[in-house]
């Protein structure tokens, strides 16, 4: 399934916020899910000027690749990806059918598999489960510049 852009722009913006959208069936779309948000972020700090460090673009599509991941192993259908930018970070949401929220296991060095969610709330400033009326919401917030040398993706110095 094709990622559909929010909006008829491809972007939308809505004052300060900037936001994309996406929805994916299937395996092989996690890689586009990932492509979604990577252009995205690029967009954001080309077109307009919010730097974003190469931690923070390999962390949202660390997350993102996770969040979809689950989506696709635990929910029928289709998910749905929504990448909204608001002040200096990132909120990455996706939306499932299922509305039982997901087991956070504690951590466990010797469990193999099943840490997405340990590394989602790792890298992230919060998270959150919604239910919605039908299935629900999984949403974390990332910041965007946050390299300690403070260097922008894809800025030459």
């Amino acid at each position: 399934m094709e990622p559909r852009a929010g909006g008829e722009g491809g972007v939308s913006l809505l004052g300060d916020v900037q936001s994309v959208s996406g929805a994916f069936e299937g395996s092989e779309d996690i890689a586009l899910a990932r492509d979604l948000a990577r252009t995205f972020l690029a967009d954001v700090q080309a077109v307009h000027g919010l730097p974003v460090s190469e931690r923070a673009m390999g962390m949202v599509q660390l997350v993102v690749s996770e969040l979809v991941t689950n989506a696709q192993k635990y929910a029928p259908g289709p998910c749905l990806l929504t990448l909204g930018i608001n002040g200096g970070a990132i909120e990455v949401t996706v939306w499932d059918s299922n509305p039982t929220p997901p087991a956070i296991l504690a951590p466990d060095p010797s469990r193999v598999g099943q840490h997405g969610l340990e590394i989602v709330m790792a890298v992230g400033q919060s998270f959150s489960v919604h239910r919605e009326p039908v299935g629900k919401r999984i949403t974390t917030t990332i910041v965007l510049a946050d390299d300690p040398g403070g260097n922008a993706a894809g800025r030459q110095l």
